[in-house]
């Protein structure tokens, strides 16, 4: 199916809340955002057996937050207790944004941006004591090798929480700046969906800023989503297995009250599953 169904069908849907949207808007910015939600990052750890508040996570620990985006749920981690938190993404832009926000917020003194890949950085042997993978698993182009990374950085002791939406979620192909469509990836081929982003985008002002940040060329010069490596349930639990961690929790949460039955399905859980779930211990 072609890129101009897609759009029309897209019309008949709203989009969710998107702070790419909301910053355009001059509503929030991207930093602050995340920052307001800062909770939400959490909230599937603080449910686990293992995990008994906010400051057994935090307080008084050094903490790298991969995946870190502007910074906002970083400097969250710092105002819930963090002695030090560090940011780190691929993304240069985010950078100005971060520190300014942590000025803001009186976190300057503890906090540190680091643009770099999570699966080869330049720390030493055990420097954190908590590293946070929220919403980012998904994006990093070498997760096995991001996970091994995390074990050597991570102190004895230490632990890596990571949540992340499955590709088969209803908006699983990150998307929903502009497409609405539940589970859209699933019915239009990723060569209709490129056509239709890039034409949708066309009009924002940070379009060619979106394009770049999504999608990129391979060596044949075809055109792919770079920022996504379209995880599933069935790969993490591969990944989980061959870690050198042992996993002292891990849940799969679903969309919604009424879908669990749907989501304990082996195939039918990478569709009806809001969020896996992992806490890792070095």
């Amino acid at each position: 199916m072609g890129y101009k169904l897609l759009e029309q069908i897209n019309r008949l849907f709203p989009l969710p809340v998107h702070p790419f949207n909301l910053q355009n808007d001059g509503v929030t910015t991207y930093a602050k955002w995340q920052y307001e939600k800062g909770a939400d990052t959490i909230k599937f750890y603080l449910d686990s057996p293992v995990v008994s508040s906010s400051a057994d996570m935090f307080s008084g620990k050094s903490v790298l937050d991969i995946g870190c985006g502007a910074c906002g749920k970083t400097m969250f981690y710092g105002k819930m207790g963090a002695e030090h938190i560090t940011g780190m993404d691929i993304v240069p832009e985010y950078e100005k944004e971060a520190y300014d926000l942590a000025k803001e917020l009186g976190l300057s003194d503890k906090f540190t941006f680091v643009l770099g890949d999570a699966a080869k950085t330049d720390f030493r042997d055990e420097s954190f004591d908590v590293i946070i993978m929220n919403d980012a698993m998904e994006h990093v182009a070498e997760p096995e090798k991001v996970l091994a990374e995390a074990y050597r950085i991570l102190k004895k002791g230490g632990r890596l929480y990571v949540n992340f939406p499955p590709y088969n979620h209803p908006f699983g192909a990150h998307l929903s700046d502009v497409i609405g469509i539940p589970w859209v990836h699933c019915f239009f081929s990723e060569k209709a969906l490129i056509a239709a982003y890039k034409d949708l985008v066309s009009d924002k002002p940070d379009g060619d800023a979106r394009i770049h940040f999504r999608i990129s060329k391979d060596e044949n010069g075809k055109e792919y989503f770079s920022y996504i490596n379209k995880m599933t349930i069935k790969r993490f639990k591969k990944i989980k297995a061959n870690s050198p961690f042992n996993v002292i929790y891990y849940a799969e949460i679903p969309l919604r009250g009424f879908l669990t039955p749907l989501a304990r399905l082996p195939f039918f859980k990478e569709f009806f599953v809001k969020m896996a779930v992992c806490i890792f211990e070095k």
